[in-house]
């Protein structure tokens, strides 16, 4: 008997279920998202004619997207900050990383970051001040070299630097 009572209340049990109807799948709203903002970094612009660390963003965490920033913020109009950049244009960089090897012992890496921009006009102490010190937020690069390229295809080397040589004191 204990089996055909122990089958009937399993009948039961599975007709009433948990007393709920089963329904389709019904479309209330669209799923929960997040956006993420890019990364925010910072950069060199001129307050009251110091260089001064303000915030930009950036697509990502690499120097050549700072220094696009750098020189995209130059290009817009500034209320309570200035820029040395303007006529300026970034162009890309170069990293050159030179394991000096003398005796079979490797001495420590230096890295140069090239920087290409091309632009009229001089490029002043503060303006390099803003590139080099902006690219230098990344410790891996010793020196920054700044060459501008011409239209006409030929290029000039403005210098080799780091941003104490030509931060303004």
């Amino acid at each position: 008997m204990k089996p055909i009572r122990a089958l009937t209340a399993a009948v039961l049990l599975a007709a009433t279920a948990c007393g709920i109807s089963p329904t389709d799948v019904q479309d209330r709203s669209h799923a929960p998202t997040i956006s993420i903002p890019p990364p925010s970094r910072t950069i060199f612009m001129i307050k009251k004619g110091k260089l001064a660390l303000e915030p930009a963003y950036v697509e990502n965490e690499s120097v050549a997207s700072l220094l696009g920033a750098l020189f995209d913020a130059s290009n817009q109009p500034l209320t309570d900050q200035d820029t040395a950049l303007r006529g300026f244009r970034y162009l890309r960089t170069k990293n050159s990383i030179n394991p000096p090897q003398r005796d079979e012992i490797q001495l420590p890496r230096t890295s140069t970051l090239t920087v290409y921009i091309s632009g009229e006009g001089t490029l002043t102490r503060l303006g390099l001040a803003q590139i080099v010190c902006t690219a230098q937020q990344d410790a891996a690069f010793e020196q920054v070299r700044i060459v501008r390229e011409n239209v006409n295809g030929s290029s000039k080397e403005e210098g080799q630097y780091t941003c104490g040589e030509v931060r303004p004191r």
